[in-house]
């Protein structure tokens, strides 16, 4: 039986399915929120899954009620993977609709999940946040001003959990990858090298870790995974 609740959201995606893979081997109960909904195995080997909005206060706090239902493994670790990547024209050609959207999905779950799982955490005499950026953040390039600003927000938001919420038991840590070797990113982009690449299993691997007590000392960290890129 787990004794500990994650709770990862974009758990379905690229990147979530090996986030979720990871904590499932490390004896995890993982809870994945979806927009839309999926079957829990019954065997409960898999994650438990639920369909919930985290765009919206109640989707989050559904999301987080299901996390931490569990009173034999409560909730110490919440992963925000949501978000995604436009890119477009430079910042002049660019409509204001469209830098608003990348601050809308990358940033507000980030928000609204952390914010309804904190309380639990702490109750919980601590636990661990773990938010992805992107090194985008820290080195834009041409044609997505919105999703640099917005990843850069993440970091910043990341940051001040961290430093809030120290004082009772509860890290914060960002991690910034480069460009991440999924199906749709190979699909969007065939001629690059893809071996340079970061894969899902080892940003993973650093989430997981940051998660876990191996990292009890390690808070407000920007940590960058970049493969060879």
């Amino acid at each position: 039986m787990a004794e500990r609740s994650v709770l990862v959201t974009g758990g379905t995606g690229g990147l979530g399915g090996a986030v979720t893979a990871a904590f499932l081997r490390a004896g995890w109960r993982v809870v994945v929120p979806g927009r839309e909904g999926a079957a829990t195995d019954p065997a409960g080997s898999g994650p438990v899954r639920l369909t919930a909005d985290l765009l919206e206060p109640a989707g989050a706090a559904r999301a987080v009620e299901l996390a931490t239902a569990d009173p034999a493994a409560p909730l110490r670790a919440v992963v925000n993977l949501v978000g995604g990547y436009a890119s477009g024209g430079l910042v002049h050609e660019t409509p204001v609709e469209e830098f608003d959207r990348m601050l809308r999905i990358n940033l507000r779950p980030t928000y609204l999940v952390t914010q309804a799982a904190l309380p639990h955490l702490v109750a919980a005499g601590g636990g661990a946040v773990v938010c992805v950026s992107a090194r985008a953040a820290v080195a834009p390039f041409p044609g997505a001003a919105g999703y640099a600003t917005a990843k850069a927000a993440v970091l910043a938001f990341a940051n001040a959990v961290a430093v809030e919420y120290r004082p009772r038991g509860v890290r914060c840590n960002t991690v910034l990858p480069s460009v991440i070797d999924t199906p749709a990113n190979r699909a969007a982009q065939p001629d690059a090298d893809h071996r340079r690449w970061v894969s899902p299993a080892e940003i993973a691997a650093v989430i997981r870790f940051l998660a876990s007590d191996e990292s009890a000392s390690t808070s407000g960290a920007s940590i960058p995974v970049y493969g060879r890129a």
